[in-house]
């Protein structure tokens, strides 16, 4: 008999039919799937379209929107802008995404590197750059860079590695957190805005409920799709405001035009110092990455089946991807940052779904919304938007952080974590705790014994110092000035 690790995805993949349930199908899909590294990976070949993958497409194409379209309106305010300019180069952006990247490796090439997505955490900086003398291309020039170094040294995977249970777990409950509150103040705000307060109570509520009643049938998976319908169709009855405004059309695609003196971004191209002044931001975006693709990577572990390790989301691949979508789109002309895709694998992970599958369906979504244009308009309606953010990433990140916190010794961890990103943010959080959990100071001391000293204290010590400096000199510990004379200066 053949030995089944030496058998083709073709010959160990069985009909719908010989399952008990559809979760021990999609499971079985899996557990079967042997995706290859940089290699061609083609469709009912290596791998199979199921209705779930349509779930994670939808949430990645309605983040992608809203996410690129709040950091190049971050860069367009300060520099005197129009949000027609935002709206075109975000259409541009989305077909970057598509048509270079998210169906050429993440549906072909390398079904286990996760989408390149666009790296929210980074948002409150943005205007500090400007002021600083930052320049666009070079901070995505920059960040593409030491991105990629990073990844081709495995960097990544060995900072996973580093971090226990304990610091993963408070990492994912503190970023759930505050994203729930955060978007909950969004729908809000946005409710009072026409003096209709009531009806983001009212959103929210049906929300809790569905999200409630889906977990009890074991469909959660349905949360978006259904909490979008649910929050459009409440708020279209009770009366919010809405239209149709962005066209059909196709965004301009000449390079030339976004990085001329007089079009476009109207900055013309990078000189060195624009390099500089933007470093020590790079430094920090890329810092973030690790943090971030590992939460992704622990949620696919916690959703998917034992045996399901060869579909794991690769970290250091993904970095290289996201590298290399970052320089490639700015200099093409886009002003996204890029990232690990959390709004394609946590809702792909709930629907127990592979990432090459959804990653062909989102490309083709990212494709007809930025066309068509309509799309984008109900995908940036604060309430559609909240919902797939609160029940699409948010919640099943709190969720999975309270799932890995459970005993006693990871908890301390969980807790160290949570306190630390409050006082700064989450890298001054993860950098800390992982310092002291692998030191044994706080959660399990086996972790920390089963570690050699140079993976204990010296590479924890070696990474805490380096961004401390970073965020020292950006101003970035509440209370404390920049260091640096410029960004003193900027603000």
């Amino acid at each position: 008999m053949k030995d089944r690790d030496l058998c083709s995805y073709q010959e160990l993949h069985k009909p719908k039919g010989q399952f008990a349930t559809r979760s021990e199908y999609l499971e079985h899909e899996l557990e079967i799937m042997a995706p290859k590294r940089w290699g061609i990976n083609l469709p009912f070949r290596d791998y199979r379209f199921e209705y779930e993958d349509w779930v994670p497409a939808m949430a990645a194409t309605i983040g992608k929107i809203v996410m690129v379209a709040a950091i190049v309106s971050t860069f367009a305010a300060p520099l005197g802008l129009s949000d027609d300019f935002v709206i075109e180069n975000v259409r541009f952006e989305m077909l970057i995404a598509a048509l270079l990247f998210v169906v050429l490796f993440s549906g072909f090439l390398n079904p286990t590197s996760n989408l390149a997505g666009t790296h929210g955490p980074l948002i409150p900086l943005i205007p500090l750059i400007v002021a600083s003398g930052g320049h666009p291309m070079a901070l995505g020039i920059m960040v593409g860079v030491l991105g990629f170094t990073l990844g081709v040294f495995k960097g990544g995977s060995l900072l996973a590695r580093l971090t226990s249970d304990g610091v993963c777990g408070g990492l994912l409950l503190y970023l759930g957190f505050i994203g729930v509150t955060s978007q909950i103040k969004v729908l809000f705000e946005w409710a009072n805005g026409f003096d209709m307060g009531y009806i983001a109570f009212v959103v929210v509520f049906a929300t809790i409920v569905m999200y409630a009643y889906l977990e009890h049938i074991r469909l959660r998976w349905l949360a978006i799709p259904l909490g979008c319908v649910l929050a459009a169709v409440i708020s279209f009855a009770l009366g919010a405001p809405f239209e149709f405004e962005t066209e059909p059309g196709i965004p301009n695609l000449n390079p030339a035009y976004w990085w001329g003196e007089d079009t476009g971004w109207q900055l013309g191209l990078p000189g060195l110092h624009h390099f500089v002044a933007v470093f020590p931001f790079a430094v920090l975006a890329v810092a973030m990455w690790s943090p971030d693709f590992l939460g992704h990577r622990i949620f696919q572990q916690l959703n998917y089946p034992h045996k399901a390790q060869k579909v794991l989301m690769n970290i250091d691949d993904t970095m290289c991807v996201a590298a290399a979508r970052q320089v490639v789109g700015t200099a093409l002309g886009g002003g996204n940052l890029a990232s690990s895709w959390g709004t394609f694998l946590v809702p792909a992970a709930i629907a127990k779904r592979p990432i090459p599958a959804g990653a062909m369906l989102t490309g083709l979504l990212c494709v007809i919304a930025a066309l068509w244009g309509y799309p984008m308009d109900l995908a940036i309606w604060p309430p559609v938007l909240s919902v797939a953010l609160l029940v699409g990433v948010f919640l099943p990140l709190l969720e999975a952080g309270m799932q890995m916190t459970r005993e006693g010794k990871t908890s301390q961890s969980a807790a160290i974590v949570v306190f630390s990103s409050a006082l700064v943010n989450p890298v001054f959080g993860w950098s800390l705790t992982v310092l002291l959990d692998n030191m044994g100071l706080v959660g399990d001391k086996a972790h920390s014994q089963s570690l050699s000293r140079l993976h204990r204290w010296i590479i924890p010590l070696l990474v805490f110092v380096v961004l401390c400096g970073v965020m020292l000199g950006i101003g970035m510990f509440p209370g404390i000035p920049a260091l640096f004379e410029s960004f003193r200066l900027a603000q």
